[in-house]
């Protein structure tokens, strides 16, 4: 009895003992499992950082580059007899020199210019804070550089709604007109919220390891624009670009000031006397008319405007880029892209 008491008590031992190994087997199993994990993310980024060299000196880059408070931006020039026009992107559109290659061929014979802010296209990724003045000196200071003639035109896309409406404001007399593509009107909110600090991004990270490049060779057309006025190499290359740009620190820190941004312009309206151009995205929506109410109470006290709404999502450009070009010429041949007066 005494042995069979000995074996039931060193029964329980064993028993005791055993669930205390799969914990044990669990913790090694995941730490394999992220070595593995870990090894793969390593060979990914390298892997991407090696096509990225090798597509980069291999694929000629478009525009020019031009020297600017320290860093560079590019700019894209389809050069015409006619008005020069500068077009501005919206936010995070990685290759605006590409994205607007529809509207571009459908103005062919004005002087037409893309220029790409910092974090954009082939400009630099990184720069001074993207507050209002800042990408407002850069582009006054790119074309003053490149001597376009003056008054030139600014028509921007989405959140370069922002930026024109500082622009005109500082640089009244060498804007003849302005023509916003579903721009962006400031909304500020209850006040400033704090100044962006670097820390990690999450999105630069996603391009960094390749996964934003897997994306986009696994499913272009969750990336590609609704169009089908991009050739081929139009559409790769923005692909390429996506990868590249994705999340870059300029980009990240104009999208943390984006409030502040808009507080800065709290009350601030376009001169009387420029004429201004806004095309709305008509999305079937109550959207469409909050943004035509919008428009009009910030156009209200402008001599000279025209609110047009066109059929079609946030990327006009994308699919009405035949129907704004007409629009625009017409509205410039009508005395809305003259000087101001003397």
């Amino acid at each position: 009895m005494r042995i069979l008491g000995r074996r039931a008590s060193g029964a329980r031992d064993i028993a005791d003992a055993a669930p205390r190994k799969k914990p044990r087997r669990w913790l090694r199993r995941l730490g394999i499992a992220a070595l593995v994990a870990l090894g793969l993310l390593l060979v990914s980024t390298a892997v991407n950082a090696a096509l990225e060299r090798a597509e980069k000196s291999s694929i000629p880059a478009y525009g020019e580059r031009v020297p600017v408070s320290g860093a560079a931006l590019n700019v894209y020039r389809n050069v015409g007899a006619g008005q020069p026009i500068v077009l501005l992107s919206g936010l995070g559109t990685p290759a605006p020199g590409l994205d607007f290659a529809p509207l571009i061929r459908e103005l062919g014979g004005l002087d037409v210019l893309v220029v790409e802010g910092l974090g954009y296209g082939y400009s630099d990724m990184d720069g001074p804070p993207r507050s209002n003045e800042n990408i407002s000196s850069e582009l006054h200071e790119v074309l003053a550089k490149l001597q376009v003639r003056q008054p030139y035109v600014l028509a921007g896309h989405s959140i370069a709604g922002f930026y024109m409406l500082d622009y005109a404001n500082r640089y009244r007399a060498e804007v003849s007109a302005v023509v916003g593509i579903d721009a962006t009107i400031p909304k500020p909110g209850e006040g400033q919220v704090p100044e962006p600090e670097p820390g990690f991004s999450v999105e630069r990270a996603l391009a960094v390891t390749g996964i934003v490049r897997a994306v986009t060779f696994v499913a272009p057309g969750l990336l590609d624009p609704d169009s089908d006025a991009y050739t081929d190499d139009e559409l790769h290359r923005m692909r390429l670009m996506m990868s590249w740009n994705f999340g870059n620190p300029a980009v990240a820190d104009e999208t943390a000031r984006l409030a502040n941004n808009a507080a800065a312009l709290r009350g601030v309206t376009y001169p009387s006397d420029l004429p201004v151009l806004a095309f709305i995205a008509d999305e079937s929506d109550d959207s469409s008319a909050t943004k035509t109410e919008s428009a009009r109470n910030l156009l209200a006290n402008v001599d000279r405007h025209e609110i047009v709404p066109l059929q079609g999502h946030h990327y006009l450009h994308w699919t009405q880029s035949r129907r704004m070009a007409e629009e625009i010429r017409a509205f410039l041949g009508s005395g809305g892209g003259q000087p101001p007066a003397s």
